[in-house]
């Protein structure tokens, strides 16, 4: 096999299978990045009792593997809710999860990061809880987070390969199919491998064009 032996219908396999995984990587991210910063938020009004459970349920959800999640969603859940979960919605309720909470440890981090200090001086000046956060500890935090999130995206871009165990035709599905009708694994695994390579330079080229802006527009040095 060349790469010209690629047909026409293969080559759109490939692009059908990439749009899946690229669709399915964005939409965990924006999700896992919403209820990641919901959580943080919880810690850092100490909420009562929320705190303390979306702590232990970050710790189980970070400290478990990946596809014995996904395992439990797409074969669990629906026996124990009487429902039924596409392989697709399974993928997505597991990736989001899992993503929101490394973003909750991400958060929390960068939070705790700012100086107390500066905190401090806030709260003399008379800014609320919220004008603290918004304007002294969001900018810092963002900027401190913002390489720890990179690798964070990464790792879940590669991540996204296990949901094809669940039936999910995405990249490497499709190089699954691929090899078995071509037998050879060679070259159809290297370039699966390659486009994965290069969505994983365009996650981290724009991670760090955000981190220079935000530092730049923030003039905070203290990284």
């Amino acid at each position: 096999m060349r790469y010209t032996d690629f047909t026409p219908h293969d080559l759109l396999l490939l692009l059908q299978g990439l749009g899946v995984s690229v669709a399915l990587f964005a939409a965990t991210t924006v999700i896992g990045l919403a209820i990641g910063l919901a959580w943080a938020m919880l810690r850092y009004y100490r909420a009562p009792l929320l705190a303390q459970l979306v702590t232990g349920l970050a710790e189980l959800l970070k400290n478990s593997p990946v596809l014995v999640q996904l395992f439990l969603v797409f074969f669990g859940l629906p026996v124990l809710l009487e429902t039924d979960l596409t392989p697709v919605q399974a993928a997505l309720i597991t990736l989001s999860a899992n993503t929101a909470a490394f973003i909750y440890v991400i958060a929390v981090s960068a939070i705790e990061s700012v100086g107390r200090e500066q905190l401090e001086t806030a709260r003399v000046f008379g800014l609320s809880r919220w004008q603290i956060l918004r304007r002294v500890i969001a900018p810092q935090a963002a900027a401190f987070g913002l390489g720890p999130l990179a690798g964070l995206l990464i790792n879940q871009l590669q991540v996204t390969s296990l949901i094809s165990v669940i039936g999910v035709v995405d990249l490497t599905k499709v190089g699954a199919i691929l090899n078995l009708r071509t037998l050879k694994p060679f070259i159809v695994w290297t370039v699966i491998g390659l486009l994965y390579y290069l969505m994983a330079r365009l996650i981290a080229k724009a991670c760090a064009a955000a981190e220079t802006r935000l530092r730049a527009h923030s003039q905070w040095k203290g990284l």
